[in-house]
C-alpha cells in the first residue's frame, strides 16, 4: 500500500459510478497517470477493467432496485462495442509515438491521448449543464430514436476505445435524449452498458502487447467496488435534475484540470 492516497482516489470512481453512472473514467485515466505514473495508453487499458468491474457490480445493483432498460441497454451496445473493439484492437496500437514536432514543440501520443479525452468531457459537460431535457415519468412510454441513438453509440465506441472511457459522460446524455429514459434509468443503464463497453475494450488489447499488473487492478478495483454501493446509497437522497447538472459541474473541472496539466506542464 505505497500509494495511499491513490488507493483512497480509486473508491470515488465507484461513488461516480454508482452516484451518476458514469464518471469513472473521468476519474480513473487522470489518476492511473499522475497518481500511479502509468502511461496513459496503458492507462487506458487499465481503466476499461477497472471501471468495467466496478460498473459490473453497479449494474448488478441496479438491476435489483429495477432501474435498468435492458431493451435499450442492449439496443445501444451492440454497435458499440464493435465500435469499441475495431477501435483498440485495429486503430490505437497504430497511432506513432510521436503525432507531430517542430523546433522545441513535441506532440506526443499520449498527451494527444489526454487532450483528446478533456476536450471531450468538457463537450459532454456543457451538454449535461445546459440541457433543458424533462424528466420522463415513471410508467410513460419510451419512445426510441435508435437512429440517433446508434450514430451516438458508434460514436461513443470508438471514443471509448481511444481514451479507455467507459463513456458514463456520452452513454447518460444519449439515453436521456435519444431512448426518452428518466436520468435515474439513464444512470442504472448506462453501468450495464459501460459493463460490455468496458468487456469488448479489453478483448479489443489481447495481442496487441498491453500488458496489466494484475494485482493492482485488483486492489484498485476493490476500492472502486466499495465506493459503488455509497454512489447508490447517496443516490437515494439526490434528485435526478441535480444529478445530472452535478455531474456535467464535475465533468467540466476535471476536464479543465487534466487540459492544464497536459498544456502548461
Amino acid at each position: 500500500m505505497d500509494n495511499f492516497f491513490g488507493y483512497a482516489v480509486s473508491a470515488l470512481i465507484g461513488v461516480s459510478l454508482g452516484l451518476i453512472g458514469g464518471g469513472g473514467s473521468i476519474i480513473a485515466v487522470p489518476m492511473l497517470v499522475y497518481l500511479f505514473h502509468i502511461e496513459p495508453v496503458f492507462a487506458t487499458a487499465y481503466s476499461l477493467v477497472i471501471v468495467g468491474s466496478t460498473s459490473l457490480v453497479g449494474s448488478i445493483r441496479s438491476s435489483l432496485n429495477k432501474i435498468v432498460d435492458f431493451k435499450t441497454a442492449i439496443l445501444f451496445s451492440i454497435p458499440s462495442l464493435v465500435a469499441v473493439y475495431l477501435t483498440r484492437h485495429f486503430f490505437l496500437p497504430h497511432i506513432p509515438p510521436i503525432i507531430f514536432s517542430a523546433g522545441a514543440f513535441l506532440l506526443t501520443k499520449d498527451t494527444l491521448l489526454m487532450i483528446f479525452f478533456s476536450v471531450l468531457m468538457i463537450i459532454a459537460s456543457f451538454k449535461m449543464i445546459t440541457s433543458k431535457t424533462t424528466e420522463v415519468e415513471e410508467g410513460s412510454e419510451i419512445q426510441l430514436d435508435y437512429l440517433k441513438m446508434s450514430i451516438q453509440a458508434i460514436i461513443l465506441g470508438v471514443v471509448t476505445g481511444i481514451i479507455g472511457a467507459g463513456g458514463g459522460f456520452l452513454i447518460i446524455p444519449a439515453l436521456v435524449l435519444f431512448a426518452g429514459l428518466g436520468m435515474k434509468k439513464a444512470i442504472g443503464t448506462s453501468l450495464v452498458i459501460i459493463t460490455i463497453n468496458s468487456l469488448s475494450g479489453f478483448l479489443g488489447d489481447l495481442g496487441t502487447g498491453i500488458q496489466l499488473n494484475y494485482p493492482l487492478v485488483a486492489i484498485i478495483s476493490g476500492f472502486a467496488i466499495a465506493g459503488v454501493f455509497i454512489g447508490t446509497y447517496l443516490s437515494k437522497f439526490i434528485d435526478g435534475s441535480n444529478l445530472k447538472k452535478g455531474f456535467g459541474w464535475f465533468a467540466l473541472a476535471m476536464a479543465l484540470v487534466i487540459l492544464s496539466k497536459e498544456i502548461l506542464c
